[in-house]
């Protein structure tokens, strides 16, 4: 298996074994997400009318959740909370499924609106938690060679739960999907402590740092992001970059419910979307994400992403409603898979130059609150727009500059020095 994987992969001596983990991990993670997701934005689709409302409810769970989740970071080794957080999700699923099949129907909408904040929070704790460990435990030579092939696994992840969704939200009640998650979390928490447990018998390949207690309290990887130029650089971008995101995805919002009446047909047509992602993803990953970043750079592989946006966004801006669908499903899996497939390697590979407490605490602060606060100001920045009468295609060209600024940031953060570990 390393001999055929190496012909695509530049692997050294010791690093096939945490690298297929870390692969699987993800597999399992993005598997889990992509079944819910098309039901969660299936739910943003219906009660679009109130969708920056529940944008500001995610915010404001996050701002909870941070120091929460520092908090236990900072007092349990990465062995005991990595599991820990799957499981406390996929505990969570199976009270949703007990709502839905016990509650009255008429409780539906508001269980509808509970589960959207719930899979956009689990989205990114999970997501962090997986590449918190990832970037712990490989140094930032190995992140460009290699969390292109890693991201892989998400890919693929992606892929089988987009299958899944489609193939089954038509002739499936939905609660039925919440439970069949629960496997793949269960596999993602076992996986993730197996990476661990081989990082610590294996010190001359990972352990970069050791598997204990990170310390310190649970709002001490915030101050960081305010003082360190790279930690302020990367926040900066991901908000750019929730920006560009959340109008895409409110311009999706409203061409996929105006077109399309039928609920579990939306459900399927976004599901559709997300496996050609995913599809494009992967075959970008196995064969360009390790060049492009070997041949541009992290900087330069940083502003493709905006690029997209900016084109994107001029598209969708000048279509007209008979090509609407088209246009979006060209721009979201353009968009998504270079996001998934080049800007997310290459900034994770930024976070492997920081100390240990920055990349889980400083990390998981950007990952959950800016980015889900760029979420919420960029919600209401496009709720504004629409009150003054504004359409999406409207609205898709005034973002296009703004993703302009965005890919000379991107430019500009490959050239900044990151703080190396101490």
């Amino acid at each position: 298996m390393a001999g055929l994987l190496a012909r695509l992969v530049p692997f050294r001596q010791g690093e096939a074994v945490p690298v297929l983990l870390a692969t699987a991990y993800g597999f399992a993670i993005l598997f889990a997400y992509y079944l819910l997701r098309p039901v969660r934005d299936e739910i943003g689709a219906a009660d679009r009318g109130n969708l920056q409302v529940l944008w500001t409810a995610v915010f404001l769970v996050m701002m909870l959740a941070v120091p929460l989740y520092s908090m236990v970071v900072a007092r349990l080794s990465r062995a005991v909370f990595i599991p820990l957080t799957n499981r406390f999700f996929a505990v969570n699923l199976v009270l949703f499924y007990l709502a839905l099949l016990l509650l009255p129907e008429s409780a539906r909408p508001w269980i509808d609106r509970v589960f959207y904040v719930w899979v956009s929070v689990f989205a990114l704790f999970v997501v962090a938690v997986f590449w918190g460990l990832v970037v712990d435990l490989f140094r930032d030579e190995q992140g460009e060679r290699l969390f292109g092939f890693i991201a892989v696994g998400a890919s693929l992840g992606g892929i089988a739960g987009s299958t899944t969704t489609a193939l089954l939200a038509p002739v499936l009640p939905v609660f039925l999907l919440l439970l069949l998650a629960v496997l793949p979390l269960e596999a993602a928490g076992r996986l993730g402590r197996a990476l661990d447990r081989h990082a610590e018998q294996a010190p001359a390949t990972l352990r970069r740092a050791p598997p204990a207690p990170i310390g310190g309290s649970a709002w001490s990887g915030i101050g960081p992001v305010f003082r360190s130029p790279a930690l302020r650089r990367i926040a900066l971008w991901i908000l750019l970059m929730t920006f560009a995101s959340t109008i895409l995805y409110f311009v999706q919002s409203h061409l996929v419910g105006e077109a399309i009446a039928d609920r579990a047909a939306r459900r399927a047509f976004l599901a559709r979307i997300d496996l050609a992602v995913n599809v494009v993803t992967i075959v970008t990953q196995l064969l360009l994400t390790a060049r492009i970043l070997a041949r541009l750079g992290v900087g330069a592989t940083l502003a493709v992403l905006p690029a997209i946006a900016v084109l994107g966004f001029v598209v969708l801006g000048n279509t007209g409603a008979g090509g609407a669908l088209a246009a979006l499903l060209v721009v979201r899996v353009l968009y998504d898979s270079s996001r998934h497939a080049l800007a997310k390697p290459a900034r994770e590979v930024l976070f492997t130059r920081l100390t240990r407490e920055q990349r889980y605490k400083s990390k998981a602060f950007i990952d959950a609150a800016v980015y889900r606060g760029g979420d919420l100001l960029s919600g209401w920045i496009y709720a504004g727009f629409g009150a003054l009468g504004l359409g999406a295609s409207a609205i898709a060209l005034i973002a296009a500059p703004v993703a302009v600024l965005w890919g000379v940031l991107g430019w500009q953060l490959g050239r900044v020095p990151a703080e190396k570990e101490q």
